[in-house]
């Protein structure tokens, strides 16, 4: 880490994932390749809110995850940095959506999350409030997604169209 000081560029990174259309006559399933390094597939569905089947993990779900899974990690780290030891975690996401908004039945509806909560509950060894609200807040103010929602991001949408596609995923 120290090398991200004397070198910043080297402390970019850049996470992906990429679905390429298999069963294109199934319109409630597909799989999401993660991590171009990995190449893990995680199946992914459709909420039945919408008209899926929610047999595997939505897109709401995989929103869900990534903050729990980003927070509890960064949780994890920090406290290791900072030498309190932990005695248990548990740290759950959930995202609340009005679908009327996607399926285009109420334009007033905004087509988004319109509320996110994250809840935890960690317990450390020691009776020390205090130094638990500094690993907290230092969680806080460290994990990537969190922060990202919170501030968001400047996303760009580029669409390619016309010509055959190549395969995004190397076979």
């Amino acid at each position: 880490m120290a090398e991200y000081l004397v070198n910043p560029a080297k402390a970019w990174i850049t996470d992906e994932a990429t679905i390429e259309g298999q069963d294109l006559d199934d319109p409630f399933h597909s799989t999401v390749k993660m991590n171009g390094e990995l190449q893990r597939r995680l199946p992914v569905g459709v909420h039945r809110a919408v008209g899926g089947l929610h047999d595997s993990p939505n897109p709401g779900d995989i929103l869900c995850t990534a903050l729990a899974s980003c927070f509890e990690t960064t949780l994890r780290m920090v406290a290791n940095r900072l030498g309190v030891p932990l005695l248990s975690t548990r740290v759950k996401a959930t995202a609340e959506v009005d679908v009327r908004g996607t399926l285009m039945l109420d334009r007033e509806v905004p087509v988004a999350f319109q509320k996110m909560t994250l809840k935890t509950q960690v317990e450390i060894d020691g009776d020390n409030p205090r130094q638990l609200q500094v690993l907290l807040r230092a969680t806080e103010n460290s994990c990537v997604v969190l922060q990202t929602l919170k501030n968001a991001v400047d996303l760009k949408v580029k669409h390619h169209s016309g010509e055959p596609l190549k395969s995004l995923i190397p076979v």
